[in-house]
């Protein structure tokens, strides 16, 4: 999975198609990840009463979304993008250091 939890990203597909959000936390298990962001569409759930909560109720919760429903946010031009892998060689005290980074395929952008 190339997504990592803090990425930006635009949902493509679904209810909530075309807004935009941060990733909380991924279950790699399942391949989804939750989401944080305004104006994403919440599900309701009912909680029956329990020794920890006497009345029981309706919560919000965020479900979470496949991976392949959403696209990460090419960070210079604020459009959906796929993402690569590529090596770079920097110069640390006169040592030259590989290190494998990801980076967008649109616009050839580092992402942290």
């Amino acid at each position: 999975m190339k997504l990592k939890k803090g990425d930006k990203v635009i949902i493509i597909s679904g209810s909530d198609k075309g807004k935009q959000g941060t990733i909380s936390k991924i279950i790699k298990k399942s391949e989804r990840v939750l989401l944080d962001g305004e104006g994403l569409k919440k599900v309701k759930k009912h909680l029956k009463p329990s020794q920890q909560n006497q009345d029981g109720g309706i919560m919000e919760l965020q479900k979470p979304i496949h991976v392949s429903n959403v696209m990460v946010l090419d960070p210079k031009t604020k459009k959906p993008t796929r993402i690569g892998y590529k090596t770079v060689t920097k110069k640390v005290k006169k040592v030259e250091v590989t290190e494998k980074v990801r980076y967008a395929k649109k616009s050839g952008e580092v992402l942290e």
